[in-house]
């Protein structure tokens, strides 16, 4: 369960396009690295009535809720609340209560702090509800001066924050290559969207900002042309086909075979999740936090999610999905240790609102 914060937070919208759709290989260009078969990673499997459940419930609880996860044992859908009249509504619901001391509004508020006094590059924070805290993730571009004062400001908010520290440095994953192509970059294409008759795919903003037109292939045809774009703030932007085929509303798989899309949620902190991008492919995660911030080297994003999927350069503008389910537009990370990475992503339900467009 996630609310935005109007006050810095904008609306962000989200369309994606099948990777497949695109045609990424091109024999101008290198291929891809070749990466191993994905394996099942952590986290619990979220169904659709549980997203809409989790849907329901923010609505119905507001201020009394302090958000939403998956309970890694038992895969049930987990309430934070702050009180016990909002705990026997959550039961009567259907899910399972847990009484916490803050409430998303107080960690909000939390997350003001340190946007007020720790905005510092190389920082994310965002809410873990399972611990009932905001999770600081300072990076190694951090200095020793830096990091102390990060720890004094969330020292001074009574345990309501924690502070992390992450291999590598947060950056916008985009570089020349192989994929879908502007501007002298490669980005990677989310999911295809549709309004009326007219067909879209979203990628990241930082991808969109750099380049009105977009082609499959390096140096290749134009393939649409850019409509909208958002970065920093938010992460996306919108590009429409200029053809008239109808691309699959699917994305690859990278083993022959893709995946449907059919609808569209917003994530749910413990449940697992694939990413699908041009340069490392599909890789698998858990989702950690929500309501994220990313404090960029171009400026910070925000109402973010934080995934343990691994990611790299030419990922950007890639699927967050769970099955036939779309979560998330990929923006960047800190790197990936072994099989665990940090791939933050722009949340795709609010994405498709602001563009008026819907996944197929």
């Amino acid at each position: 369960m996630r609310r935005t914060l109007s006050a810095r937070i904008g609306l962000s919208v989200l369309l994606t396009l099948s990777l497949a759709g695109l045609g990424t290989t091109a024999a101008s260009a290198a291929p891809p690295p070749t990466a191993p078969a994905p394996t099942p990673g952590p986290g619990v499997t979220a169904s659709a009535s549980q997203y809409a459940l989790d849907a329901q419930l923010e609505r119905s609880l507001g201020e009394r809720s302090a958000g939403t996860y998956l309970d890694a044992d038992t895969g049930e859908l987990v309430v934070a609340v702050t009180d016990s009249t909002a705990a026997s509504q959550v039961r009567a619901a259907g899910a399972r209560a847990k009484v916490v001391a803050r409430s998303t509004a107080q960690l909000e508020d939390a997350m003001g702090v340190l946007e007020s006094r720790a905005k510092i590059t190389g920082t994310s924070w965002g809410i873990d509800p399972a611990s009932n805290q905001v999770v600081v993730e300072a990076d190694q571009s951090l200095s020793a001066r830096s990091l102390a004062k990060l720890r004094n400001v969330a020292g001074s908010l009574g345990g309501a924050v924690r502070v992390e520290r992450v291999p590598g440095v947060f950056t916008k994953e985009v570089l020349g290559g192989d994929a879908i192509y502007g501007g002298g970059y490669r980005c990677s294409a989310a999911f295809n969207v549709v309004k009326d008759s007219a067909r879209y795919f979203l990628t990241a903003g930082h991808c969109t900002n750099v380049a009105s037109s977009w082609s499959a292939t390096s140096g290749g045809p134009s393939i649409g042309t850019r409509e909208g774009t958002s970065f920093p703030t938010n992460d996306y932007g919108i590009v429409r086909y200029s053809g008239t085929d109808v691309p699959p509303g699917s994305v690859n798989l990278y083993d022959g075979s893709s995946q449907d899309i059919t609808a569209a949620a917003d994530a749910i902190v413990g449940q697992a999740l694939r990413k699908s991008g041009s340069t490392t492919r599909v890789t698998s995660g858990t989702v950690t936090a929500v309501n994220v911030t990313v404090n960029y080297s171009d400026g910070p994003v925000y109402n973010m999610v934080r995934t343990t999927a691994c990611s790299a350069g030419g990922d950007s503008g890639g699927a967050h999905f769970a099955g036939g389910t779309a979560l998330g537009i990929h923006s960047g990370s800190s790197g990936c240790s072994g099989t665990n990475g940090s791939a933050i992503h722009q949340p795709v339900r609010a994405a498709l609102a602001a563009y008026g467009v819907s996944v197929y």
